[in-house]
């Protein structure tokens, strides 16, 4: 099976509204959790505003620098999930989010996915120079955590989080 990580076109547009939608379901069926938040913070029905504002390119005082992909299963030509990553991390990244947010779609989980995506990313990781990356995960979210350790995560503590969730911080060595 061919994975790689895209930069979302205008060409992956219809691809987007049905994993989107699939996920906005689970969401409301399920109780799940939307991560990353990157990608449903804007309304997709706007595709080019969509796409506009996907990405943080400056720094703001409440916000760094990203990069989001999509992992693209290319023989089915179907997003499977999407990992938006921080170039660098300010103090609420540092407490409670991490470098990399990520997630995959609901059909598609307990296939191993979630690994190879973080790997991936760890790779776009280094591309900008990073060493440690940080990722976040709730601590009822066994699937999560095992991605991440899967990936060389140590994890250093538990946090509470502003949402009142315990929340694990793990550190990966690039």
């Amino acid at each position: 099976m061919g994975l790689k990580l895209i930069k979302l076109t205008k060409q992956y547009e219809k691809q987007l509204g049905e994993m989107i939608e699939e996920w906005r379901a689970d969401q409301i069926r399920n109780h799940t959790d939307t991560s990353p938040w990157a990608i449903f913070k804007n309304d997709y029905h706007d595709f080019d505003y969509y796409l506009e504002h996907l990405e943080h390119k400056v720094a703001t005082a409440d916000r760094v620098p990203d990069s989001v992909f999509f992992l693209l299963d290319e023989d089915r030509n179907r997003l499977i999930g999407a990992v938006n990553i921080r170039h660098y991390l300010n103090d609420a990244l540092l407490k409670e989010s991490g470098h990399i947010g990520d997630g995959i779609r609901p059909s598609e989980r307990r296939k191993g996915y979630a690994t190879r995506m973080i790997g991936l990313a760890l790779d776009e990781c280094r591309k900008l120079g990073l060493n440690r990356v940080l990722i976040v995960c709730s601590k009822d979210n066994i699937g999560s955590a095992k991605s991440i350790i899967r990936n060389g995560g140590i994890l250093e503590n538990e946090i509470t989080g502003s949402d009142g969730a315990v929340m694990q911080r793990y550190w990966i060595q690039l």
